[in-house]
């Protein structure tokens, strides 16, 4: 697997060794032992997430102000922009976000440190994302950051189209008012 830190250094993206023939291809989507040997994390993961989403959905940017969660974020369908920002108070790059193409194609994925904002733009037709987390979702903790907050400034590939909300996104704050 290669391991490449990303303009946020604590994110990471992870390419696997895939072999791929004739027939298709296999890969290690994980192994705690050579993730932990290869990015000097050792993750408990304890829950598995699944969507499914068509273009143009913007999930996020999401996060839990307790029980924060760090996420190994892959897409089995399709393509999204997938994007995290730095929300640690203390951090020299708070509120500094980074966003990466994953695709079914790629196999890529992005390790997402607790502490960051989550988030994904569907770029394709559809796309299914699947991640681990590193604690359970507490919805009575979940905050949601605002997809456009000019204080983050994420530049999503929508070429000019209106992103499709959830209204809990619809409803996300400005960096200055999160906790």
């Amino acid at each position: 697997m290669k391991v490449t830190p990303t303009a946020l250094p604590e994110v990471l993206l992870i390419e696997p060794r895939v072999f791929s023939d004739d027939r298709g291809f296999f890969f290690e989507s994980y192994n705690a032992r050579a993730f932990a040997e290869a990015t000097g994390i050792t993750a408990a993961f304890v829950q598995d997430n699944h969507s499914r989403s068509t273009r143009d959905v913007l999930r996020g940017i999401h996060f839990q102000v307790q029980q924060p969660q760090g996420k190994l974020v892959r897409v089995v369908a399709g393509a999204v922009f997938d994007v995290a920002v730095d929300l640690r108070r203390g951090s020299p790059r708070f509120g500094r976000w980074v966003g990466v193409e994953l695709s079914a194609d790629d196999h890529r994925q992005l390790w997402i440190p607790p502490g960051f904002g989550h988030g994904f733009l569907v770029t394709s037709g559809c796309a299914e994302v699947l991640y681990k987390t590193t604690d359970y979702y507490a919805p009575q903790h979940e905050r949601c950051i605002a997809w456009d907050d000019p204080d983050i400034g994420i530049e999503w590939p929508l070429q000019g189209r209106s992103p499709i909300l959830s209204p809990k996104d619809q409803a996300g704050l400005a960096l200055g008012d999160a906790p």
